[in-house]
């Protein structure tokens, strides 16, 4: 079982990267802080502060189409923004 699914690369991550020493990961729905925490400083060699988890839910859609309505939604993730400490960095490009 892989803990992280994928970082997350957006605007506002990407930001607070550079100003807050905070990074962004999809990680698994059953994974905990400590987990989180653990996998993350394997993977990356850095040392952890803090580890804040929010649980995504799924977003709902209907939509009026021809062949009637077709009502659908996305996957539930669990995001978790790591903030490393002052000094150390994480390079996604290099660890894909």
């Amino acid at each position: 079982m892989s803990i992280i699914i994928r970082p997350i690369v957006t605007e506002k991550v990407t930001k607070e990267s550079e100003v807050l020493n905070r990074f962004g990961f999809v990680v698994d729905r059953k994974a905990n802080k400590i987990q989180i925490k653990k996998a993350v400083e394997a993977a990356y060699g850095v040392t952890i502060v803090s580890v804040n988890t929010m649980n995504v839910r799924p977003d709902r859609s209907t939509k009026y189409t021809k062949s009637g309505l077709i009502s659908g939604k996305t996957n539930a993730i669990k995001k978790a923004i790591v903030q490393v400490q002052e000094g150390e960095t994480i390079d996604f490009y290099n660890n894909i």
